[in-house]
């Protein structure tokens, strides 16, 4: 049902930008209470709820019609790119842009050996506490029923609710769900499929993106004077498309309910983006009795400063604990599956995993799935080697939260600016570099390598720092008693002659 005039008011406040918006229904499990309005100062009280922090690791699908090319990132967007990889790739395989666009190959995406059941298992196993689901990409084709869009998985391609089989299989296996939008920059990241080759045999000839048939995947004309360069920011979309945005996220939500909701960048479109955001909580509020649950993403750090919601920095780490918690997103590989790529390894996964969650924050990783929906052997290899140090070390990573430092070593000498894009950046972890953890009286030292000397000295655990009189030593996953010494600069840890861990170890310290 709808809520009334008056009912609407207290919803949306006095603000009168606000109510020019058009009236949002009320979600058959929305309350007539709800915490949150719309408006930044309302927002403001949100907290990040303990179970994210808790979680510390998840696992992302970015996965949608795209994938099915198998050739990488922004396909979509780029064989309408003369000249680049893709346009050629597309060119060769497909035909011209003007004549097999975009629209013609979503069906080409089959997901005919997707289990998605199996796959969580994998995922549970490997540690992950919350799965997301891709939900809408740039390409604004939408991976649910959607009410809003014919482009969309159940009418097309694998002709599957996407989202909703992946979140009853998440939560059939205890994972929280969660799902990731990047729609709102569709208006301005599909001008390129209004355009022509300016050079060739087929100079001038409109891409497919031109045909106003089609208008509903690739926009109407006027986004084509966005084609010369995209800039990631809201100015001149017009106010049909924002409308439009949040009616279609408006659905998701209502539909399935997300403990977790990614943007693709800052939150967009401002009243809008704000409507979005507090129908998120409160109806998340009120599928949980009252408590505040959901997780919103924003990769603009001035959106979250205070409360409002999470921020996430994408391929990016912070240079220290973070006063907030805080989240990186990045992928093994590309986002979208590419064949043949090299992907991260599980050390590298390892260490990016065990440096954030000493700085206050989780990772979420993609494991990018091919047009069958099946991982491939290589990131099986992947998805092994963290479900293995995961078993035996996971203790120290699980409902942890930051220690007074977050590290030591030649890694935590080196200064990165906090942000996106800087994984690589930063040195890799070895054998010298021990990042710290903290739960109930335990103290857990993860030192990423096997020392090529007899111990282990944390700097940081020695009795002039204070951290307390340390009781007990171990080291997770081996059975026998290790010799250690506390003294007034560092604790030693003697090393069993036989390597207990491969990729890295993690010692146990528990104080009287």
């Amino acid at each position: 049902m709808e809520i009334n005039r008056r009912e609407m008011l207290r919803w949306m406040g006095s603000a009168c930008s606000v109510l020019a918006l058009p009236r949002l229904p009320l979600a058959q499990n929305a309350t007539a209470n709800p915490p949150f309005q719309p408006t930044r100062s309302s927002l403001h009280a949100y907290k990040i709820p303990d179970w994210f922090r808790d979680a510390k690791f998840g696992i992302w699908s970015h996965w949608g019609p795209q994938s099915a090319i198998e050739d990488g990132d922004w396909y979509a967007r780029n064989m309408y790119m003369q000249g680049s990889d893709q346009y050629l790739y597309h060119v060769e395989t497909y035909g011209h842009p003007s004549k097999v666009g975009y629209k013609d190959l979503v069906d080409k995406w089959h997901a005919d050996k997707w289990d998605p059941n199996y796959l969580m298992d994998l995922y549970k196993k490997a540690g992950a506490r919350y799965f997301v689901s891709m939900g809408v990409h740039h390409d604004n084709f939408d991976l649910w029923d959607s009410k809003y869009t014919r482009w969309n998985s159940v009418n097309m391609g694998p002709k599957k609710d996407i989202v909703g089989i992946w979140r009853k299989a998440a939560l059939d296996h205890g994972l929280r769900f969660g799902v990731s939008e990047h729609l709102w920059i569709s208006y301005k990241w599909w001008a390129v499929s209004h355009g022509a080759d300016k050079t060739g045999p087929l100079a001038g000839v409109a891409y497919d993106g031109a045909d106003p048939r089609f208008e509903d995947l690739y926009h109407d004309a006027d986004s084509a004077r966005f084609a010369d360069k995209l800039d990631w920011n809201d100015d001149g979309i017009p106010d049909s498309w924002k409308r439009h945005y949040l009616d279609r996220m408006t659905d998701l939500i209502d539909k399935y309910q997300p403990d977790f909701l990614y943007t693709d960048g800052h939150l967009p479109f401002e009243d809008y983006g704000l409507r979005m955001v507090s129908h998120l909580y409160n109806v998340g509020a009120q599928a949980r009795a009252g408590r505040i649950e959901s997780v919103y993403t924003s990769k603009e750090s001035t959106d979250c400063a205070v409360g409002t919601c999470l921020l996430d920095h994408e391929r990016g780490v912070e240079d220290g604990i973070a006063a907030y918690p805080w989240q990186t997103d990045t992928c093994i590989g590309e986002w979208h599956y590419k064949r043949g790529i090299h992907y991260k390894t599980p050390k590298k996964v390892l260490d990016l995993l065990v440096d954030v969650a000493s700085k206050n924050g989780n990772l979420l990783l993609n494991f990018p799935l091919p047009n069958s929906g099946e991982l491939d052997a290589e990131e099986r290899k992947v998805l092994d080697g963290i479900t293995a140090w995961i078993a035996v070390n996971g203790e120290g990573i699980f409902s942890s939260r930051p220690w007074k430092i977050y590290g030591e070593g030649p890694a935590t000498a080196q200064k990165i600016d906090t942000g996106n894009f800087n994984e690589d950046k930063q040195k890799a972890l070895t054998a010298e570099d021990i990042r710290f953890t903290a739960k109930d009286s335990s103290i857990y030292a993860f030192v990423m390598g096997w020392p090529k000397s007899a111990a282990v000295r944390a700097l940081g655990l020695a009795s002039p720092q204070k951290p307390g009189k340390i009781q007990r030593v171990q080291i997770l996953g081996y059975g026998a008693q290790v010799q250690w010494r506390q003294d007034d600069e560092a604790l030693r840890v003697t090393m069993p002659e036989v390597p207990a861990a491969e990729i890295g170890f993690t010692m146990k310290i528990d104080f009287a």
